[in-house]
């Protein structure tokens, strides 16, 4: 009898918080290629690979939307999980979650009720369900943070970072700034501080511009010490980037802090881009706080 080779499945698991974007995730996975089923049950797991195998090859990347708030232990999920791996496939699980606040005011604008707690405030319903998922996205083998995206950036995130249609895997490498005042971004690899550099926005002229100005830009950059952590970080991501690529991995995001998101950080993201840029790397740029005051 003839050796049976079966199909070994690039398997997403899409789960996390209510309201953190886990329908337009999906809707993002089937729009790269994937075979998505929502709300299998769990227990299902391991029937539905030998089922996806028996398809000859046809199907071999799949992503799954589980809501484990009512219908699985945790415990239950990772044995699940672990069954599938030992059978060979490739599993990664996604939490998916949000600020606090930018889920309720999610809710607020689709005028829903929070599903665990649907009788009881919004805010108690995320608040309870976000204690009750930590564990799971501790074990999460990538968190990703909606809050500053919009449904057209989630998509085109997952696309880049899982679309199973390229012939090379390559990097994808984001530079992202903002203000400590607003807190430290979770979905970040490499975090760097520019606080220490000399500050336009006490500059009369200078203060109300952002660091896409020529002339905030130029007052940045002409400090020495401006100078010398450009050259550094250059130097550091030269030497880090091919180490990342090595991993492999699909994606590296790199965060520049400054107090208020809107001047120093900007300036030097703004370099660093052109740097690696030159480097013969393609960098996005976002500058999540720049607007706020």
């Amino acid at each position: 009898m003839p050796e049976r080779h079966e199909a070994r499945l690039n398997l997403v698991i899409v789960s996390g918080l209510s309201g953190s974007g886990k329908s337009h995730a999906l809707k993002a996975f089937e729009d790269a290629g994937y075979f998505c089923v929502d709300n299998l049950p769990p227990a299902l797991l391991p029937t539905f690979a030998d089922l996806c195998n028996r398809q000859h090859g046809e199907i071999t990347n799949v992503a799954l939307g589980i809501d484990i708030r009512e219908r699985v232990f945790f415990s239950d999920l990772v044995g699940i999980l672990e069954r599938v791996k030992a059978l060979g496939h490739s599993v990664q699980l996604l939490f998916f979650e949000a600020r606090e606040e930018v889920l309720l005011r999610r809710f607020s604008e689709s005028r829903r009720p929070h599903p665990v707690m649907p009788q009881l405030p919004v805010s108690e319903g995320v608040r309870f369900e976000k204690e009750r998922l930590a564990e799971l996205r501790r074990h999460a083998d990538r968190v990703i943070d909606t809050s500053d995206l919009t449904v057209h950036e989630l998509r085109d995130l997952l696309a880049t970072q899982f679309g199973h249609d390229r012939t090379e895997k390559q990097l994808t490498i984001s530079l992202l700034t903002f203000g400590y005042k607003f807190g430290i971004p979770y979905e970040i690899d490499l975090l760097f501080d520019a606080r220490f550099l000399k500050n336009p926005y006490f500059v009369p002229d200078l203060k109300a511009l952002s660091g896409e100005d020529p002339r905030v830009r130029s007052f940045v950059l002409s400090d020495p010490n401006a100078v010398a952590l450009v050259e550094r970080l250059e130097g550091l991501l030269q030497f880090l980037i091919p180490l990342f690529e090595r991993e492999p991995r699909s994606y590296l995001t790199i965060a520049i802090g400054c107090t208020g998101g809107r001047h120093r950080s900007v300036a030097v993201a703004s370099r660093l881009q052109e740097s690696l840029g030159a480097m013969g790397y393609k960098v996005s740029l976002k500058h999540r706080d720049i607007q706020k005051s």
